[in-house]
């Protein structure tokens, strides 16, 4: 049992200081437990989110409270909550419909998630580089169509090793956003769609659950929940400064490093 308390006290400081940034936690989190035997990596993955999703709600709760309060009189935070809600729909409707195919078939495959993170560094290397003329330099005013598209974008991290946050940010820079705004748009959309899978694994997963399970994912969501409150806070000045071909290389690496592992290992 101890030796399953250090394994997720180290998942849940990785799903902290990855689920924010474009690497893809569930990639990284579904590796280090196939290498680690430890076979509740993809439930335990989805349920100490709930802790990632507290600490992006910590950072932003005056921004939120500031959007509550100007609902009933600000057409323009009104239109930023629909623009949230319009982009979570897609991965909402998809996700319930598709939920036992990605947890039993996709969550399954750690080649797949390598290939995911190759490719998926590739492209935020490709679209680093691309001079892009950015038509919105704040997350307030995509418009609702923009909105929904990148929430299309985001479906795609249902493919374990995509990245969610990865997915967004891409989805917005190609539709216009500059850097800074397509990660905020990111941590708002996170708010709903991680809630939203936490809510539906733990109700998919709840007569599964045992005590012994219960006390690992309270370890891990204490973990994410201290671990990302640092990425959040620090991450869109880093973006600003650096783009994301960091992120970029970081997930080529991993990639690589898991496929030798799997066909070295196992």
């Amino acid at each position: 049992m101890v030796e399953q308390i250090v394994i997720a006290l180290f998942l849940g400081l990785v799903e902290g200081l990855t689920e924010f940034i474009p690497v893809s936690s569930t990639g990284h989190l579904i590796l280090i437990g196939h290498f680690l035997g430890f076979d509740e990596a993809a439930t335990f993955d989805v349920l100490i989110q709930l802790g990632a999703i507290l600490a992006i709600l910590l950072v932003y709760f005056n921004r939120l409270v500031q959007i509550a309060k100007a609902l009933p009189v600000s057409v323009k935070a009104r239109h930023f909550v629909l623009a949230v809600l319009f982009g979570f729909l897609p991965a909402a409707v998809i996700g319930a419909i598709a939920h036992d195919f990605i947890k039993t078939v996709l969550f399954d495959s750690p080649k797949v998630i390598c290939i995911s993170l190759i490719l998926g560094g590739i492209v935020l290397l490709v679209i680093d580089r691309v001079p892009f003329k950015p038509k919105y330099t704040s997350a307030y005013d995509f418009s609702w169509p923009m909105a929904i598209k990148i929430g299309f974008f985001q479906c795609l991290a249902m493919i374990p090793g995509t990245s969610r946050s990865g997915s967004t940010i891409v989805g917005a820079l190609l539709l216009g956003a500059d850097k800074r705004s397509a990660a905020e748009f990111s941590f708002f959309l996170a708010m709903p769609t991680m809630a939203g899978a936490f809510a539906l694994d733990l109700w998919k997963s709840r007569h599964d659950l045992s005590m012994d399970q219960g006390l690992l994912i309270v370890i891990g969501f204490f973990t994410a929940f201290i671990s990302a409150l640092f990425v959040v806070r620090a991450l869109l000045d880093f973006v600003s400064r650096r783009g994301y071909a960091p992120f970029a290389w970081w997930r080529i690496g991993i990639g690589i490093l898991g496929l030798i592992g799997l066909y070295t290992i196992g």
